[in-house]
């Protein structure tokens, strides 16, 4: 199978083949998890580390569940309460983790970055869960997975992402893969929300919501992220709405079948309608958080066969 990477810290560095390979092999795992016998043996005799030092619902029970259903010794660190905050740092962390000799490291972190660190301190593969603004690569491949099953392929559809772009690591990872798989990728949000040299990133922006979803196969909305923002972002949730929140109107000018989508968690009335969020006929809401977990047990599965394949042969992966 064609994927060859030892850690899995970004999309950046993934081919449009290895991305192809991760959605094809969860395809088989989304099978597996609708069966009542949900359990395979690709991680048996491995152990996972899970360190989350930003607070997670969905990311973190979707890796824990995934590796337990993969047959892994699953272990999660309470990071509120560890060394870290009593002084230690980060590398000394990952030569602690190291005497332990896990298999599998998945790590969130609030410093871009620090998940890289890690990986260049740690003999096991890397999974980034999440780090500051820079990256969430099982996010984008879970929603490259829910567009490709609603959609039928992952290639030149016209895709707009919403909102909150300038601190959202899943809006530049989603970039980087639906650009990789030749999408039409728009940002649609007010200039405040804007990422700096926007310009480069080969999108179309929008400041206008209406504008912006003329036309669109599939609609993704973010989090406003308020524990990044430092400043005076937006007027007001109630004139975001208004402007930027997705609702029936603002979707109509989409293509009819458009898809909806949100990384969650979701602002009802803030970031989106309610009622359009719980739509069946459009939102593909609940499909990303069934795709996390299939996507995340084939990331593991492609990480732990190279670990295998380069213990086996004495070659190092990069």
């Amino acid at each position: 199978m064609a994927f060859r990477a030892r850690h899995l810290l970004g999309i950046e560095h993934l081919g449009p083949d290895e991305i192809i390979t991760l959605l094809d092999l969860a395809e088989t795992y989304v099978t597996l998890n609708r069966q009542p016998q949900k359990h395979g043996r690709a991680l048996e005799g491995l152990t996972q580390i899970n360190m989350f030092f930003e607070a997670s619902t969905r990311t973190q029970a979707s890796f824990e569940l995934a590796g337990k259903r993969l047959g892994a010794d699953v272990m999660n660190m309470a990071m509120a309460a560890s060394s870290l905050k009593k002084g230690e740092t980060l590398i000394d962390t990952a030569m602690t983790l190291n005497a332990m000799h896990p298999d599998l490291l998945v790590v969130r972190h609030p410093h871009s970055g620090a998940v890289d660190l890690l990986a260049q301190k740690v003999n096991c593969a890397v999974l980034n869960a999440g780090d500051g603004r820079h990256e969430h690569p099982t996010q984008a491949l879970l929603d490259a997975l829910t567009i490709r099953r609603a959609k039928g392929r992952l290639h030149r559809l016209n895709i707009a992402i919403c909102g909150d772009i300038a601190h959202s690591r899943v809006a530049r990872s989603n970039i980087l893969l639906l650009g990789k798989m030749e999408n039409r990728v728009r940002l649609v949000g007010p200039a405040t929300l804007m990422p700096s040299q926007v310009d480069q990133l080969g999108v179309e922006v929008y400041d206008d919501m209406r504008k912006g979803l003329d036309g669109c196969d599939v609609v993704m909305m973010l989090r406003l992220q308020k524990e990044r923002m430092d400043g005076g972002f937006i007027p007001s949730e109630r004139e975001y709405y208004h402007r930027y929140g997705l609702d029936a109107e603002k979707l109509s000018h989409a293509k009819p079948d458009a898809i909806v989508m949100h990384p969650g968690p979701m602002n009802r009335g803030v970031e989106i309608d309610g009622l359009l969020a719980d739509d069946i006929n459009r939102s593909v809401i609940q499909d990303q958080v069934e795709m996390g977990v299939a996507v995340r047990m084939a990331a593991m599965d492609l990480l732990a066969r190279n670990l295998t394949a380069a213990t086996t042969t004495g070659g190092v992966l990069v």
